[in-house]
């Protein structure tokens, strides 16, 4: 489909209502952290099954997202909206009526099975309606939606929970898909791409086994043992088959990602910059949430009214800064002093302790804000930049797939680190087995055994999320330093600042 003209109200409606569908699915990666605590007291889940109910439904929507992108371009990114939302509302539905962990684990993984059909056809739905020079700044504010969504979600979770239980978090995931659903069917037109070839099934079973085994391996590694024969077994398996995926799309005539995009530098360092950032973001508010309610002793809300900051300085970064930083400087080093920023805020986090105030938090929450507003956006335009109008489904798969892959490995990553650093730091001398595994399994659970206990617990969690934090912020650090490298060597081979705008030759991206 090719982009024509829309008049300005229509172009709003567009907006709005992908924003608003976009927001319903992100918005559940994050919000069921606050509810963390009361989950874990009312179904007695241990921490390695909270990390579990969070990254079910990232990992399945990562995984998942390149072949619910090329079904938006095959059969319509509007159907792709309705039966994702569809899917969302059924399985919060069921989600609801739930009392068992691995049962709320299963619904969590339904729900990403929508999440992975309704995110590529937002964005590709922008790419592919409006013209090129109002494309920028719906991406931005696309881009905003993305990131500060986690952070309004939170908060209304947070609201919900004064008043009921950890299920509210779910009833609210309906009403957000009802009113999306509403406004697709009103506003949104249909686009697909007429060429699009068969689905490559094979692949996408490929990349579901392959990342389910490695986020497996991580989060279990705390219990299994990071050196133990099953976690290294784990963790080779899965970068096996990550392998045979990339050789299966060398080799298939309409692979779902071509390999070979990757060769364009700035579509890769907008790539490596969306997987960085939101492996920090979303591990962070992870670790935080807990850290606010079970370490400072805050109510869900507080601590969701906590983190608002972080969204307030993201949204204007996100806006209004990156598209004029990115003008004057170029899109890729806006993104480059994002990944800065990013790294400054996780370290000042860091530092954060059981008796530290609220005035440290928001030193580390405002960089951290203001530094992903400034990456996303640019980073995003770099990807979607580089690929023609009849790809947009392409570009906006890989584009979410770097984001929820960050996100489900830095929920894995950074809660499994805090979890063995947890369970080897906690004193549990002179306690019975029974009642050390108990302790051991969670905070929230260890919190029940006696003001003694819950004092020790306290200080071997917030010593976990020290290390992990610091680790998050090595992390994104590497990844800006694999930015700059990839830009050096695109400047060196086109002789001039490498501005991720540059088109994949169409042959390439086919």
């Amino acid at each position: 489909m090719t982009t024509t003209a829309r008049p300005a109200a229509a172009h709003r409606s567009v907006l709005a209502v992908t924003c608003l569908a976009l927001a319903t699915v992100v918005s559940a990666v994050a919000s069921l952290n606050v509810a963390i605590p009361s989950i874990a007291r009312d179904t007695h889940a241990t921490q390695t099954q909270l990390s579990w109910v969070i990254d079910a439904y990232a990992l399945v929507f990562a995984a998942l997202l390149l072949l619910g992108g090329a079904i938006g371009d095959r059969y319509g990114r509007r159907r792709a909206l309705l039966g994702g939302l569809a899917i969302f509302g059924a399985g919060s539905v069921a989600a609801m009526t739930v009392t068992d962990p691995g049962w709320l684990i299963a619904m969590r993984g339904l729900l990403g099975v929508g999440a992975a059909l309704v995110m590529p056809a937002t964005l590709s739905t922008i790419t592919s309606t409006f013209p090129r020079e109002q494309r920028s700044r719906a991406i931005g504010a696309w881009a905003g939606v993305a990131g500060a969504s986690a952070i309004l979600g939170l908060l209304a979770s947070g609201a919900l929970l004064e008043v009921w239980s950890w299920r509210a978090v779910f009833g609210l995931n309906v009403t957000l898909a009802v009113a999306a659903v509403v406004g697709t069917l009103r506003v949104i037109p249909e686009s697909a791409d007429p060429a699009a070839p068969k689905l490559d099934l094979v692949g996408a079973l490929i990349t579901v086994a392959g990342l389910g085994v490695l986020v497996y391996s991580v989060i279990e590694a705390p219990t299994a043992g990071w050196s133990s024969a099953g976690t290294l077994l784990g963790l080779a398996t899965g970068l096996l088959l990550v392998g045979a995926f990339v050789a299966w799309e060398l080799h298939h005539p309409a692979p779902l990602l071509d390999p070979r995009l990757f060769r364009h530098r700035a579509f890769a360092a907008g790539t490596v910059s969306i997987t960085v950032q939101f492996f920090a973001f979303f591990g962070f508010v992870f670790l935080v949430l807990q850290y606010l309610q079970l370490v400072r002793g805050e109510s869900p809300l507080v601590s969701a009214l906590s983190l608002v900051p972080m969204a307030l300085a993201m949204m204007p970064a996100a806006r209004v800064a990156a598209p004029r930083l990115a003008a004057r400087a170029g899109a890729m080093r806006a993104c480059l002093l994002g990944l800065l920023l990013i790294t400054t805020g996780l370290l000042v986090l860091s530092r954060l302790g059981t008796d530290s105030s609220y005035w440290l938090l928001l030193c580390g929450l405002l960089p951290l804000g203001a530094g992903m507003g400034l990456a996303m956006t640019p980073a995003t335009a770099a990807i979607t930049d580089a690929l023609p109008a009849a790809k947009q489904g392409v570009g906006s798969a890989t584009n979410d797939l770097a984001r929820e892959l960050g996100g489900a490995l830095g929920i894995a990553v950074l809660g499994s680190l805090l979890q063995s650093s947890y369970r080897s730091g906690l004193d549990v001398s002179g306690m019975s087995t029974q009642t050390a595994d108990h302790a051991r399994s969670s905070l929230a659970l260890a919190a029940q055994l006696g003001p003694s206990v819950a004092q020790d617990a306290q200080a071997a969690f917030t010593d976990g999320l020290q290390f992990a934090l610091t680790c998050a912020a090595g992390a994104v650090a590497l990844g800006a330093v694999l930015v700059v490298a990839l830009l050096h060597r695109a400047d060196d081979r086109h002789g001039e600042p490498a501005s991720g705008r540059e088109k994949v030759d169409a042959g390439s991206a086919t």
